[in-house]
Parts: C-alpha cells; sequence; structure tokens
C-alpha cells in the first residue's frame, strides 16, 4: 500500500476520533438517558467546546469526500509522487491540528491551518491534473 493511502486511512481515523469525541462530550452534557432515547424531545444547547468540535467535525466533512477522491484518482492513475505524498501529508497534519485550534476557539490560525490544508488538497489534484 502506498503512503498516500495510509495517509489517506489515518484521515478517516481522524473522523472517527472527531465523531466519537463529539458523541462523547455531547453525551456528557444531555445524559445516557436521552442519548439513548429517540430523541423526540428539545435538546438542551451544546456547551461552546461541543458546539466547536461539531463544527470541526462538519468542516472535515466538507472536504474530506475531495480528499478521498483525489487520493484515489491518483493511485488508480498513477500519479502518485512527490507532490501527491506532500498534499497528503499536508492535508493530515492541518486536519489534526485543526481540532484543537478549533476547541480551544483560536481564530485567525485556526484559519490558516485549514487553508494550508486546502493547499495540500489541491497539490494532490495538481498531480492529478499535470500532464
Amino acid at each position: 500500500m502506498t503512503t498516500e493511502l495510509t495517509l489517506l486511512a489515518w484521515t478517516l481515523v481522524l473522523a472517527i476520533v472527531q465523531v466519537l469525541l463529539t458523541a462523547q462530550l455531547r453525551t456528557a452534557e444531555t445524559g445516557i438517558q436521552y442519548n439513548a432515547s429517540a430523541r423526540d424531545g428539545q435538546a438542551p444547547p451544546p456547551r461552546p467546546v461541543t458546539a466547536r468540535l461539531q463544527r470541526a467535525q462538519a468542516n472535515l466533512y466538507e472536504t474530506l469526500p475531495l480528499f478521498i477522491a483525489a487520493v484515489l484518482i491518483a493511485h488508480v492513475a498513477g500519479r502518485e509522487g512527490a507532490l501527491t505524498l506532500w498534499g497528503c501529508w499536508l492535508y493530515l497534519v492541518c486536519r489534526v491540528v485543526y481540532v484543537p485550534l478549533y476547541a480551544a476557539g483560536i481564530p485567525y490560525v485556526r484559519s490558516l491551518v485549514w487553508l494550508a490544508s486546502m493547499v495540500g488538497l489541491g497539490m494532490v489534484l495538481a498531480a492529478i491534473l499535470a500532464r
């Protein structure tokens, strides 16, 4: 298996960690009774950190399908190389760093880290589209 596919797998692990972390915090807020119920009633609003982690998770899910597709296209097309390798590393590392920055409510740096993750995705796409 290529390094790019391994990094893709680790990105999926990150997605699962974000789901579990957010779910754990939300269950702590609403209680296991509510979490196990059909949730027909209105839940209390999430606390700030939980809400931030929910938004960070949603943010990952906005670009994750694009990243998955790009890595798989690069692999199938045989376009893997330095650009895809560094792009995958940049995307994953930035997505990992993004979570605590968002949870802590740190502005600007968080946005720069997000932008860097998009550069990583762009690098993978550039490798696919290069002639």
